[in-house]
């Protein structure tokens, strides 16, 4: 990999997008070059990068030659598109749709927990579902002392994690019940502020949501885990950034409350906020731009056997999306 890689950013002037090019910057990652790819309409427009304005260019078929890496992040019909296409060029993607994780011929990484999985890649890369990646931020180092066989979970997904219209909206109905104005809905089939929606994603034949299933198979190719089983309700809240997830989690051997502790004390990426007594406990307000995870309500759990329960937030934005794959694009750079 050239030390100072040509980077671009497809999907430049979306809400991950953007988190992508700061995160670069803050990460102080070598970019060499950087390009920034977005659809037609978004051509011309200026975003900035190390004190400069970087313009944003129409994604093409030809726009891979000569760049090493390509952060995508367009949605899954433009990966599926363009993701080859840029592998071809002899562009490494890292992409943050759903479209190739679960392709056995494509890594599916979390730095904390493979990053040795970066090495297998054959020109494509992917991100794992936001809230399972924050979930496993917790339950992964919990899985290698005492051996994870399931998990029962409830997630609290902020808006932002639909997009920008959705943030618009809440905006916007709070404003309209505070003045007692009709409400208008365009991005959910049911108001959201001040409401909790119980569907995440379209529905399987299971009752399932395709989000909720996302967890038991990206978890059990991120931890090497076959076996792991996961039963998932996720719930979009009115929240304007950071998921929040409740895990109750049944292990193979005998867990306590300090032993995790200890454990989760000492994972990268995660910092544990575990003092219930004085009010102290993660929460979406306080992970919000902050690119570690917290985790905390850690305790027995009195349903399980060989259980724990506890409570785990994080920035769907950054550790969810666009911090994992600029991550990932650290690792590529060591090999």
């Amino acid at each position: 990999m050239n030390r100072n890689p040509h980077v671009a950013v497809v999907g430049a002037t979306g809400a991950v997008g953007i988190e992508m090019i700061q995160t670069l910057e803050k990460r102080n990652f070598p970019v060499g070059k950087l390009t920034l790819l977005a659809s037609a309409r978004s051509v011309g427009k200026k975003l900035p990068f190390r004190g400069q304005e970087v313009l944003v260019t129409e994604l093409r078929t030809d726009s891979f030659a000569g760049i090493d890496i390509a952060l995508f992040s367009a949605g899954g019909a433009i990966s599926k598109e363009f993701g080859p296409i840029a592998a071809a060029a002899g562009c490494v993607v890292v992409d943050n749709s759903s479209a190739f994780r679960m392709d056995p011929k494509v890594p599916l990484v979390v730095p904390e927990i493979n990053p040795e999985d970066v090495r297998l890649h054959q020109g494509i890369l992917a991100n794992p579902n936001c809230t399972t990646a924050i979930t496993l931020m917790a339950l992964y180092p919990l899985h290698q002392a005492f051996g994870v066989t399931r998990i029962f979970a409830s997630s609290y997904q902020a808006v932002s994690g639909t997009g920008a219209k959705a943030i618009e909206e809440l905006e916007r109905q709070v404003s309209q019940v505070v003045r007692k104005e009709p409400v208008t809905k365009e991005v959910y089939p049911h108001q959201i502020a001040f409401n909790l929606l119980p569907q995440v994603d379209s529905f399987l034949p299971s009752g399932y949501t395709k989000e909720e299933m996302k967890m038991e198979n990206e978890g059990r190719k991120i931890m090497h885990h076959p076996s792991f089983r996961a039963s998932v309700t996720c719930v979009r809240v009115p929240v304007y950034r950071s998921h929040s997830v409740a895990v109750s989690a049944e292990f193979e051997r005998p867990i306590t409350a300090e032993a995790a502790r200890r454990i989760l004390q000492q994972a990268p990426g995660l910092d544990l906020m575990d003092e219930p007594e004085k009010q102290v406990y993660p929460m979406p307000l306080f992970t919000s731009e902050k690119y570690n995870c917290e985790v905390g309500r850690i305790r027995k759990d009195c349903a399980l056997e060989n259980g724990l329960t506890f409570w785990v937030c994080g920035d769907q934005l950054l550790k969810g999306a666009a911090l994992n794959a600029v991550q990932i694009a650290e690792e590529l750079m060591k090999i």
